[in-house]
């Protein structure tokens, strides 16, 4: 998913962009040079602490991080012209919310990208990763989009480990209408 990343990133035109679950903030740093303004939020203070401490490293000064959750982001609403849900949503207690959340802190006609693990069967990641879902299938992602607002919707495949378990990541795009 690298690569996918670092070749659409410089076609990005954003005035502002968000992005929920942002770990250590490879994803930020990459459409940091291409917005505005960024805000990564994470629900650990040593991420958010990292990811402050990699924005100053490396000169981004556009790029804030926020300590909060992926269900109630602390971001204005209707503020955010691109939201981005990286490998957090099958974190979420609720996973319908944080997608409702996204539609909240969205401008009319902002965009929001999910990238996820598709639905699989590996109940060890509940206890190694801290996963409360175990990925989602297309529909019901499609399904919970539809139901918070969005539409335009788009699903594809996008990624598959090589190495087991294989995991495979689900990316979607949905515009708030």
């Amino acid at each position: 998913m690298e690569g996918a990343g670092r070749s659409a990133a410089p076609h990005l035109e954003l005035r502002r962009s968000s992005r929920s679950g942002g770990g250590e903030g490879f994803v930020s740093q990459l459409i940091s040079p291409s917005a505005k303004r960024v805000i990564a939020v994470d629900n650990s203070p040593s991420m958010v602490e990292l990811g402050q401490e990699l924005a100053r490293k490396h000169g981004l000064d556009n790029l804030e991080y926020r300590l909060g959750d992926i269900e109630s982001p602390p971001i204005e609403p209707g503020t955010v012209d691109l939201a981005l849900l990286s490998q957090a949503l099958h974190h979420a207690q609720k996973p319908a919310k944080a997608l409702e959340a996204a539609w909240n802190i969205l401008k009319p006609g902002g965009c929001l990208v999910v990238l996820d693990l598709l639905q699989h069967g590996q109940e060890e990641a509940r206890e190694l990763y801290a996963d409360r879902w175990l990925g989602f299938t297309p529909a019901a992602l499609e399904s919970m989009l539809k139901e918070a607002g969005f539409g335009n919707i788009h699903t594809d495949i996008v990624d598959r480990e090589p190495e087991p378990p294989h995991f495979q990541t689900l990316m979607a795009a949905a515009w708030k209408r």
